[in-house]
């Protein structure tokens, strides 16, 4: 009886050393993945709270390095080399740290990520890259300090960050279109019909060499008669449309129109008859 009593006494110690009680965390940690053009973008942070202190002058004094969040380093990495100012920042990752003043803040890109808060000893060779961005001031306050990446287009887009009533935009730029024009001038060695449709929808959304847009689509049209794709014929037209060619974009719509019909797809069918009433063939 003496053992059992022991055997009990040890598993409940053994329990009361394992278990472990998980409380929300003051400021929790988030993550941001966010595609750009071709590049993927993923940050890390966590994300404190104002909870009725005056963040910024005070909490944050002007003049100091903060370390852009709270606990560990909040990261971002990048799949391809961008461009933010005039610095072309690597592929990998980077602590971000900002220098705060009261009407710009400098964002530091840093090579070291392995810091709890901000390097004891800062090395000034590890920026990478830096920006100088204006803070606006917001007509409300931000409980929780918050970092998202907006205003994306092919080729870039912000860094967003907005906590109590300031907010501020890092615009950074992707190679979209240099990667693009590489693996289509790789493919044109023998594309088939597939490579020269996406690359003639890829040039039209870049507003790129319209005339050659309009080269390959009729190409890809071409090789695909036998056996028509209304989606094909549609980019057709509207390609054909963006050159001035108003008289082969209402043939390419009729076409697509007719196509998509036989598919019953409704949106098609909108599109075209839309594009079609626009330019007064129907």
């Amino acid at each position: 009886m003496k053992k059992l009593v022991l055997f009990a006494f040890a598993l409940t110690l053994m329990f009361s050393v394992n278990a472990q009680l998980e409380t929300p965390q003051p400021s929790p940690f988030s993550k941001v993945e966010q595609k750009v053009g071709l590049t993927d973008v993923t940050i890390e942070y966590s994300r404190p709270g104002v909870k009725g202190r005056k963040i910024f002058g005070e909490l944050e004094p002007y003049g100091t390095v903060w370390r852009t969040g709270a606990n560990a380093n909040t990261t971002i990495e990048f799949s391809d080399d961008i461009v933010i100012a005039n610095d072309t920042l690597k592929a990998g990752k980077y602590a971000m740290f900002t220098k705060l003043e009261e009407k710009t803040w400098e964002v530091m890109f840093y090579t070291d990520t392995n810091n709890w808060g901000t390097p004891r000893e800062w090395d000034d060779s590890k920026v990478a890259a830096s920006i100088k961005v204006d803070v606006m001031e917001i007509p409300f306050s931000v409980e929780t300090f918050t970092i998202d990446i907006n205003n994306i287009t092919n080729n870039g887009g912000t860094i967003d960050m907005i906590w109590e009533k300031s907010y501020v935009a890092i615009p950074f730029s992707v190679p979209t279109d240099a990667k693009v024009s590489a693996d289509i001038d790789k493919m044109m060695a023998g594309p088939g019909a597939n490579d020269y449709y996406s690359a003639a929808v890829y040039y039209l959304s870049a507003n790129k060499e319209l005339d050659k847009a309009m080269k390959w689509i009729d190409k890809a049209v071409e090789m695909t008669k036998e056996q028509p794709r209304f989606w094909y014929l549609r980019q057709q037209s509207l390609i054909h449309a963006a050159n001035g060619d108003k008289k082969g974009a209402i043939a390419a719509a009729k076409k697509s129109l007719e196509g998509a019909k036989k598919a019953k797809n409704n949106g098609y069918i909108k599109m075209n008859e839309d594009s079609l009433k626009e330019w007064g063939a129907m």
